[in-house]
Parts: structure tokens; sequence; C-alpha cells
């Protein structure tokens, strides 16, 4: 793949950016310059080299869900600025 003029104008439409024509040169430099540092992947022997699936070799470690101590829900309403003795009442955040 190759960065062009044309390319980058599709970008800069799609992007919704207006360059100058020296930001355009600049990018085609610097996009072109990534592309050939990301080419430069494709000269490495990765024949027998295994897929990385995670970054470590533990995998979905998790704690176990157990119920701990807990507050009761009249302890919890007690201090409440405001409830209907079953849930907290907030003040309306979203009008319609």
């Amino acid at each position: 793949m190759k960065i062009d003029h044309e390319l980058i104008l599709k970008l800069e439409k799609l992007a919704r950016l207006k360059l100058s024509e020296d930001q355009r040169s600049k990018m085609i430099e610097d996009l072109n310059d990534m592309l050939k540092m990301v080419n430069k992947l494709d000269e490495l022997d990765l024949h027998d080299v295994e897929p990385l699936l995670h970054l470590s070799n533990q995998y979905n470690v998790t704690r176990t869900d157990k119920v701990e101590d807990h507050m009761d829900r009249d302890a919890a309403l007690a201090n409440a600025p405001d409830s209907d003795n079953e849930y907290f009442k907030v003040p309306k955040v979203i009008k319609k």
C-alpha cells in the first residue's frame, strides 16, 4: 500500500480536516515511514512461533463469589437523606 495525495484528500474529507499543502506532504511522508516500519515485520521468520493468545500463562483468574458481611436495608437507609423505606430517593437528573 502506498500513501499518496489522493488518499490523504480522502482521509481529510472523512476526518473533516482541512490541511494545508505542507501538512498534506508531511502526512504522506509520515504515513509512508510508518508503513515501511510495519513492513519490516514481514522480514521476520515467524514460522515456528505460536500465536500469542494471552499476555500471561494465567487464564480466567477469578475469585470465588461468596456472600460476606453485608448491611441490611434498614441500616443502609437509616442515614439516607430521603427514602421510601425500600429504596434511596434521589433528585431527578434527566429532564424530559
